[in-house]
C-alpha cells in the first residue's frame, strides 16, 4: 500500500493544492478529522494560513476536494458500466476496475472507515452511499434470487473490507489485492452463473 501511495505523493508533489490535500488527509488520518485544524495543516505544510485560504476556505471543502478526485474513477467506472450489456463479463470487469480504483483511493477509504460519525455529518457521506448504490444497481440483478444478490453484494464489500482489514497482515500489498480480487470475481460469477441455470429451469 505504502509504495502506491508514495507514487501518487510523487506525481503530486509539484501541485499546492495536491499537496494541501496529501498533508490534510495524513493528519485526518492520524488523529481524526474533528481533531485536526488549518493551522496545523499549514505548519506542517510549511506555509501560512494565508496560501491555505487561497485555495480551500475550511476542512470540509478540502476533504470534498479530495473525496471528488480520488473517487472520480469509480464515478467513470459507474457511467462506463451503465452503458454495457448486463452480462457476467461486464460485471467481472467493473469488480477488476474497482479493485484498482480502490487501490489509489487506499488513504481516504482507510479515513472514512475511521471516522464514520464525521463522514456522515458531511456531504461526502452522501455522495459515497450514492456511488455504492451506483456500483450496487449494476452488479446486482433485481430479477436474481435473494442469495445470489447478496453475493453480488459481498462482492462489493469483500473489496472494500479486505483493502482495510488486510493493511496490516504481511505481505505485497499488489498480491493481497489480486487475493480480495479473486474472491470477489468469484461471488459475482457464481451469482451469475447460479442465476442463469435458474433460467434454464423455469
Amino acid at each position: 500500500m505504502g509504495g502506491t501511495m508514495d507514487g501518487t505523493r510523487q506525481r503530486r508533489r509539484g501541485n499546492t493544492r495536491q499537496r494541501i490535500q496529501d498533508v490534510a488527509l495524513e493528519l485526518f488520518a492520524e488523529q481524526g478529522y474533528e481533531k485536526t485544524s488549518l493551522r496545523e495543516i499549514a505548519e506542517r505544510l510549511e506555509v501560512t494560513k494565508a496560501v491555505l485560504y487561497y485555495h480551500f476556505k475550511t476542512k470540509e471543502e478540502i476533504l470534498v476536494s479530495i473525496f471528488e478526485d480520488l473517487t472520480r474513477p469509480i464515478e467513470e467506472l459507474i457511467e462506463w458500466g451503465r452503458r454495457q450489456p448486463h452480462t457476467l463479463e461486464t460485471k467481472q470487469e467493473i469488480v477488476r476496475r474497482y479493485s484498482e480504483a480502490l487501490m489509489d483511493t487506499a488513504p481516504l477509504f482507510r479515513f472514512m472507515q475511521e471516522n464514520q460519525a464525521a463522514v456522515r455529518e458531511l456531504r461526502i457521506g452522501e455522495v459515497f452511499k450514492d456511488r455504492m448504490l451506483g456500483l450496487r444497481d449494476i452488479l446486482v440483478d433485481p430479477e436474481a434470487d435473494l442469495v445470489d444478490q447478496v453475493r453480488c453484494i459481498s462482492a462489493m464489500f469483500t473489496m472494500h473490507a479486505g483493502m482495510y482489514h488486510l493493511q496490516d497482515v504481511e505481505g505485497d500489498p499488489e498480491d493481497k489485492r489480486k487475493a480480495v480480487l479473486e474472491v470477489a470475481t468469484d461471488l459475482v460469477t457464481q451469482a451469475h452463473r447460479s442465476a442463469g441455470r435458474s433460467g434454464t429451469d423455469a
